[in-house]
């Protein structure tokens, strides 16, 4: 079930779900808008051109309030708020909708496990011909929460758990124990 905005606040009023900082305009009919935060991640060229899942991938992060993103690029971006979501809870990352039509992709993985905690990185790349330039603060997508039918066995506990900033794969991690 998809929470509605009575609910969400309901939530937060009790603790049970926390977001901060939050601005009570940022809670919307089935939502929460997300806020883009001023941190910033660009992949960096590896020696041979390739990628591979099993090695550590170094980034460039600066910290800014204002980004240019060029057309055709992909960084790494964190939001403003710090989520903690209770053990019954998952999320949804949307992008919107006004944005999108100027050719920002939010590629963000799109979900959040229950029991996450930490600020959520996003993936974004530029679909547009001409540069846009991101602010610190500014509205980029929303979070939809849903209501599992019971609390989850095994609540989110993994390598992204009360990350803060952009953060960078770690899939490479997931090669360690083979």
């Amino acid at each position: 079930m998809i929470l509605s905005d009575g609910e969400i606040r309901k939530l937060i009023q009790e603790k049970s779900l926390q977001i901060e900082p939050l601005d009570e305009a940022q809670v919307q009919p089935a939502s929460v808008d997300i806020r883009l935060g001023n941190t910033f991640c660009v992949l960096e060229d590896t020696f041979h051109g390739i990628i591979r899942l099993q090695d550590e991938i170094k980034y460039k992060t600066m910290t800014t309030d204002r980004y240019l993103l060029l057309p055709g690029q992909f960084i790494l971006a964190t939001t403003m708020e710090y989520f903690k979501l209770p053990d019954n809870l998952t999320a949804f990352v949307e992008g919107r909708s006004s944005l999108g039509r100027l050719g920002l992709f939010i590629q963000n993985a799109g979900w959040v496990d229950p029991g996450f905690e930490g600020e959520i990185t996003l993936e974004l790349f530029n679909a547009n011909r001409c540069a846009i330039e991101l602010q610190a603060g500014d509205r980029v997508g929303q979070l939809v929460f849903a209501r599992m039918q019971e609390s989850a066995l095994r609540p989110y506990s993994g390598k992204y758990q009360k990350q803060k900033g952009a953060t960078g794969s770690k899939v490479f991690m997931d090669f360690k124990d083979r």
